[in-house]
């Protein structure tokens, strides 16, 4: 009875694993990016880290924005010995939930690189077990994972419309399905607080986002697009706190989940792909382009976020870029 049992169950967890991996997309595109500037937050660790990889074999100059600078350059060594001299690995301190952090960044940034071809917005945290507030008076997920890249994308939005066609790329989820209802007045996630609401608020915002600065990148060479990389195993899991979903999804993770090299290949092909030349406000899952679900991903509310986001910055006028 219980070898029948045992038997039924590594036969279910062998077709997840499968069924897991013949659907998990893949970028095909063998496109150079020699003489290419890509800016990568958060890419120390997990699909950022292998983005970098991915993009340095290509010959692009990767710029890693970090909150740690000491394993950002152990990470650049380690990826650029790998690289056999094709591409370099630049080193910048970033942290995308200190707006001045970001201000720091975009001056270095704008004085040293004369082009940026692609940014990729993909930093991010998982929400605290307590509410925490930043200096900025924003709370901690949200400005890490919405606020720090609305800024960082507007300050070097210029230099990217220079670089003639330039690709912007936010690392969003599909647990923006899972959002509370949305409040634009309580982005700073006063009511109700919970590590997964203020995760799955900041994840719509990146869509939300998206949508707003495509419409308002309209006609220029920039194009701008979002992602669900997939359910991966990185480290943004290490800093969840105990509950029942996360004692769930570590059960999962094992069975379900993506490789960092797997999850990196939306990043990539929105990265590099000529199939999406010019495709732009899009959301992509397995590097396919996958239509939103519900009633969340609104005009009227990309518009609102984009106010409010603004006034929450303090994004001046000569930062304007759109």
């Amino acid at each position: 009875m219980w070898l029948e049992v045992l038997a039924a169950l590594v036969v279910v967890v062998m077709s997840v694993k499968f069924w897991c991996r013949y659907t998990s997309g893949h970028c095909t595109s063998t496109k150079s990016m020699a003489g290419k500037t890509v800016i990568i937050t958060g890419a120390t660790a997990g699909i950022g880290k292998e983005t970098a990889r991915d993009l340095l074999r290509r010959g692009a100059r990767v710029i890693i924005a970090c909150r740690n600078l000491e394993k950002g350059c152990k990470v650049a060594g380690e990826l650029q010995s790998e690289g056999n001299g094709r591409g370099q690995v630049v080193v910048r301190h970033l942290d995308t939930s200190d707006l001045s952090s970001v201000r720091k960044f975009a001056k270095e940034v704008l004085e040293t690189e004369k082009a940026i071809h692609v940014l990729i917005n993909n930093a991010g945290i998982y929400g605290m077990g307590k509410r925490q507030v930043t200096a900025d008076g924003l709370e901690l997920t949200m400005a890490t994972n919405h606020f720090g890249h609305f800024l960082l994308t507007n300050l070097l939005l210029g230099r990217l419309k220079e670089s003639g066609r330039s690709r912007i790329i936010n690392v969003s989820s599909m647990g923006y399905m899972l959002a509370p209802k949305f409040d634009l007045s309580d982005l700073a996630i006063n009511k109700n607080y919970s590590p997964g609401s203020a995760y799955t608020t900041s994840k719509l915002c990146n869509l939300l986002f998206t949508r707003e600065l495509a419409d308002k990148l309209a006609g220029t060479d920039v194009t701008v697009n979002s992602l669900h990389p997939g359910f991966v195993r990185t480290e943004i899991f290490d800093s969840m706190n105990f509950s029942l979903g996360t004692f769930l999804t570590n059960i999962l993770l094992p069975v379900a989940s993506k490789d960092a090299v797997s999850g990196a290949q939306t990043n990539i092909h929105l990265a590099v792909s000529e199939e999406v030349e010019g495709v732009t406000g899009k959301y992509f899952s397995d590097c396919k382009e996958t239509p939103t679900r519900g009633r969340k991903v609104r005009k009227d509310l990309a518009t609102g976020l984009w106010e409010a986001s603004v006034k929450a910055v303090g994004l001046k006028k000569d930062e304007i870029h759109y």
